[in-house]
């Protein structure tokens, strides 16, 4: 079997169940495992964010969406050299990466003969159910089914290591930095899970625009900056401090300084086997009394 993934999530799933030498190409944002990055590349992104601010990349997809343009496009003449007979595609973001209204487009310009697998997970039971369908649609059921086991075990951990913890402190996760959004689809079952109540987020839905004055309003006991296909490092170098600390003022999360930024990329945006780990990261950042620093990046931003 010759398969394409389309989504960064699904590409983690397939590599960790042992499939990896099965998938002959990859979008452009399939980074992880390394591995991945020796595929051929089938897609690419129609708006460059590498030098905007996440207020300029948020102007630039909401004119493409006025406008009825795609963010992305898939790489007809790579596509016809790789010949996949599988296709793995998403529709639970067309913002956040390629969706099968891409993949569409290409069926204009040439016939796709590949078959079509859907992996769309919206919550977080979803994910582990996605995962193992997806081990079972190729062949891995075994391997599937070993994956999720060791995800629900870490997370049954975290359950237990906060069964004796009376508080459940109102939690802000922001999935982009300006404007704000609310968190969305698994985000609140992490934060559940975690020992926390999502102020804004509701399971199994998508995340809402907000405005900084509406996340104040909510007095959320920590913030937890977690913007949608940024790393650490690229969250604290569009931050700014004091515009934040400004956004925040009166809330208890500023008053206890406890507000984070943490790998949204790598561990909340995905769904996929490290929504795990972001599920412990966020119960040390809520109960560190409870529960020991998983050692995966996150930083206390001083506000």
């Amino acid at each position: 079997m010759r398969i394409v993934s389309l989504d960064p999530a699904a590409t983690e799933v397939l590599f960790a169940v042992g499939l990896g030498d099965s998938v002959v190409g990859v979008a452009h944002d399939c980074d992880y495992p390394p591995e991945a990055a020796d595929r051929p590349v089938v897609s690419a992104s129609l708006v460059d964010t590498a030098e905007l601010t996440s207020a300029e990349v948020d102007a630039a997809i909401t004119e493409a969406a006025a406008s009825g343009r795609s963010l992305y496009a898939i790489d007809a003449d790579v596509w016809s050299e790789i010949e996949p007979d599988a296709v793995i595609v998403q529709e639970t973001c067309e913002v956040c990466a390629v969706s099968t209204g891409d993949l569409k487009e290409l069926e204009r310009v040439r016939t796709v003969s590949a078959e079509t697998v859907l992996f769309s997970p919206s919550t977080l039971e979803g994910i582990l159910a996605s995962i193992v369908d997806l081990g079972v649609r190729f062949g891995a059921d075994a391997e599937a089914d070993e994956l999720t086991g060791g995800m629900r075990t870490r997370l049954r951990r975290v359950e237990a290591a906060l069964a004796q913890v009376d508080s459940s402190p109102r939690v802000f996760v922001s999935e982009w930095l300006e404007p704000p959004f609310s968190a969305g689809h698994w985000v609140p079952d992490m934060v559940h899970l975690a020992g926390g109540t999502d102020v804004a987020g509701m399971s199994g839905e998508p995340s809402s625009r907000m405005r900084w004055p509406d996340v104040a309003a909510l007095e959320p006991d920590v913030v937890v900056l977690a913007p949608c296909g940024l790393d650490l490092d690229r969250t604290l170098a569009e931050l700014n401090p004091l515009e934040l600390s400004a956004h925040l003022l009166g809330t208890p999360a500023r008053r206890d300084s406890r507000v984070f930024a943490v790998d949204g990329n790598a561990y909340f945006s995905r769904p996929g086997p490290r929504v795990a780990d972001g599920v412990e990261v966020l119960a040390h950042l809520l109960h560190p009394e409870a529960y020991p620093d998983p050692g995966l990046p996150w930083i206390r931003v001083r506000v």
